[in-house]
């Protein structure tokens, strides 16, 4: 009776139906429901409530009225593209609230809206649209949604009817679009006419079949094949990978390398070795190579486009857009970083993911090539500012000198030369954004849109490295910024001057030096008979608390230093470097605290120099991953912990005399008891970390393999290497 009873409520038709439908996705359902949908609402079965929309109009009289409550995701989403369709075509909105995230509670974030359909088809009846975004939680919603309704000049009241909606790519409730924006929807040609826009790679499993550059041999890695059949024949086992990344315009982001050997023959296979099914989805493998521009699925930022030289294999993330004509595909690029692509495309997404389908869609108005062919000096000088930018970090392959050093050789002040570099930045950033804006003034013209849009880009979206406020997300003081970009200037100077140290960089040549599985210091001999600064012999670089070594990290920091910028001005110099970074005395407090840390940082947990540290840090020493021999850990045994514990263990001799000594103070008898106790502690620690750690490690002359990753080879090792959190 029950049953019936419900059903009975459910029959008959209504005049008013008011509905907070259930939310659930495809996921959550079980079977019967999912046949159900499939079965009944096949065209809107993306989600459970966007089958009751279609569902509820079945219930109520023609001309009735609906009030729903429902995600606004069916506004946007090409998933309900189906369901738009529907409404537009046989209902009407007559009104919606879109509130914003907190309308209900502080502590809820709920993406809904709320909207009334007339159960009739009126296409050009103006619905009224009231958007709260802007109006933080729940106190202010319901004061604005009435300051709206009375005052509908307020700035977010809006009227729109299905007749603009359907000249929108997917027929979007884009309620707020101008006249204007909705006439270049109706009238232009879409990105899809003039150019091909993929989506690529994906592995299956990242870890395995990707590294960051550095991890691996250089000379294993394919930079700048034309296409597959060269990649193939080139025997190399990595090439470059376009995996989207963070918010950077025109060029950039280029880090990760893949595993293409033999066109791809582990990838394409993953996955079927015991009879399964391929995990990996090799997708428009013929574009692979191709130059392109591309964009990052997932952004924190705006959306950007970057220009992708011939040779990269592009991800499912790292999505592209290609063309036969180069100059074509650098004025989309052009087009698509302007505010243009914010008021359309952009405008219509309600999330930072944009999809091929939604990219294909950006409108173009005119002949591009005819019309734009102008504009591309402006683009190349763009992309070369940002091209020079990206390769003045040593974690770029196209490295080849650090900017500090290029700076006037005749200056040998490491502050001056500092304040040169850094007005040279400030005139790149400032010509960037003189470009930028330039870029931009071009195409709001060229679209109609200068009631709409200015041209003025804020500095914060300049996104040059050089620029401390794309740089460090500008939401600090300038002051603030200049200390920061200052002390991460002298931090790469140390970080080269490590790499000069182990040999991967050289004073006396440009680029990479030793790079490669097993190099030696006689590969470096060959190619720099005789190095300005050479680099130790034995690969191990000691940093220790105290001169115990003549070749530890501080002392050839400052020979490096003495290299670089003479005599004349050297305490000056060093007394810069360490006011910049909060050094208090000698520049070992920073390799012992900081360096290891920073470096981890920039290498993005990927470190190319391993720390060999016991528990508690009292021993230390630094090595170079891709100068690693069998006798590596044997070399850092013998030659440095047991020589530094023979040396402290001389010292506490040194000390206990003077503890003994008649004619020694009272203040100097403690002052050596205690640094005895210290010494003692420190011989114990050195002691255990050689007897449970690291000549056992000694002994396995432990093989690796530079193509396993940092990951993998730095895991190998233990407790002998500094922890890495995450």
């Amino acid at each position: 009776l029950r049953v019936l009873k419900q059903a009975d409520y459910l029959s008959p038709k209504y005049h008013v139906a008011i509905a907070n439908p259930p939310y659930m996705g495809n996921k959550g359902l079980n079977d019967k429901l999912k046949v159900f949908l499939q079965d009944n609402y096949k065209d809107v079965k993306s989600d459970l409530f966007s089958a009751f929309i279609a569902r509820i109009p079945e219930m109520v009289n023609k001309g009735g009225f609906i009030g729903m409550m429902t995600p606004f995701t069916w506004m946007f989403l090409s998933s309900y593209e189906n369901l738009r369709s529907y409404i537009l075509n046989t209902n009407t909105i007559t009104s919606l609230v879109r509130p914003e995230y907190h309308a209900f509670f502080e502590s809820a974030y709920v993406p809904i809206c709320a909207f009334t359909i007339f159960c009739q088809n009126l296409p050009t009846y103006r619905g009224s649209f009231i958007d709260l975004q802007n109006f933080y939680g729940a106190e202010l919603q319901p004061i604005k949604a009435v300051e709206a309704i009375k005052n509908p000049d307020c700035g977010w009241f809006y009227r729109a009817s299905a007749a603009d909606f359907k000249k929108i790519p997917g027929a979007a409730i884009a309620y707020w679009l101008s006249n204007r924006l909705i006439d270049i929807f109706a009238t232009s040609s879409y990105l899809e006419d003039f150019a091909e826009v993929k989506v690529g790679l994906q592995t299956g499993d990242n870890d395995r079949f990707l590294r960051l550059w550095f991890e691996v041999s250089n000379s294993n890695i394919g930079f700048g094949m034309k296409n597959r059949k060269e990649a193939q024949e080139s025997s190399k086992k990595w090439f470059p990978y376009n995996k989207g990344g963070e918010f950077r315009k025109w060029y950039g982001n280029q880090e990760y390398i893949v595993d293409w050997k033999n066109d791809g023959e582990e990838i394409r296979n993953f996955g079927t070795e015991n009879g399964g099914k391929a995990r990996s989805r090799p997708q428009n493998t013929d574009y692979y190579f191709q130059e392109s521009v591309s964009w990052s699925k997932v952004t924190s930022g705006s959306f950007s486009l970057r220009f992708f030289q011939k040779g990269f294999i592009f991800a499912d993330a790292g999505m592209s857009i290609f063309s036969d004509k180069t100059n074509r595909i650098k004025i989309i690029m052009a087009m698509m970083n302007s505010p243009v692509m914010a008021v359309t495309i952009g405008a219509i997404s309600p999330t930072l993911n944009f999809e091929v389908g939604q990219i294909n869609n950006f409108p173009i108005i005119k002949d591009i090539e005819n019309n734009y062919d102008k504009e591309l000096d402006l683009i190349d000088k763009i992309t070369k500012i940002s091209y020079f930018d990206w390769n003045s970090y040593e974690t770029s392959w196209d490295f080849t000198i650090l900017p500090l050093l290029t700076i006037d050789s005749e200056i040998s002040k490491v502050s001056e030369k500092y304040q040169q570099l850094r007005q040279q930045w400030q005139e790149m950033t400032l010509e960037m954004q003189r470009l930028e804006e330039e870029n931009n003034r071009i195409f709001i013209e060229a679209y109609g849109l200068k009631d709409e849009l200015t041209p003025e880009v804020p500095l914060k979206e300049i996104t040059l490295t050089c620029n401390p406020y794309y740089r460090y997300n500008a939401n600090k003081s300038p002051e603030e910024l200049e200390t920061l970009l200052l002390a991460d200037t002298m931090r790469e100077f140390i970080s080269y001057s490590v790499g000069c140290m182990f040999g991967r960089y050289s004073l006396d040549k440009l680029g990479l030096i030793l790079a490669n599985q097993g190099d030696t210091l006689e590969e470096y001999l060959k190619q720099i008979p005789e190095p300005t600064f050479p680099p130790t012999e034995t690969n191990v670089i000691p940093i220790l608390e105290g001169e115990w070594f003549a070749d530890d990290i501080s002392e050839r920091f400052k020979q490096f230093l003495l290299v670089t910028f003479g005599q004349e001005h050297y305490a000056e110099n060093l007394k810069f470097i360490y006011n910049a970074l909060g050094i208090k005395k000698d520049i070992r407090e920073y390799f012992l605290k900081d360096f290891y840390n920073d470096h981890v940082k920039r290498y993005k947990k990927r470190p190319i120099y391993w720390l060999f540290s016991s528990p508690k840090g009292s021993f230390n020493a630094l090595i170079y991953l891709h100068r690693y021999r069998l006798d590596t850990v044997s070399v850092i045994l013998n030659d440095y912990l047991r020589e530094y514990r023979t040396k402290l263990a001389s010292r506490k001799e040194n000390l206990q005399q003077i503890e003994r000594g008649a004619n020694i103070t009272a203040t100097e008898k403690t002052k050596a008891i205690k640094e005895i106790e210290k010494l003692n502690k420190v011989i114990q620690e050195l002691e255990d970390y050689e007897r449970d750690i690291l000549y056992p490690l000694a002994t396995r002359q432990l093989q690796i393999d530079l193509d396993d990753g940092v990951k993998v080879n730095y895991s190998k090792f233990g407790k002998a290497l500094k922890t890495i959190p995450g």
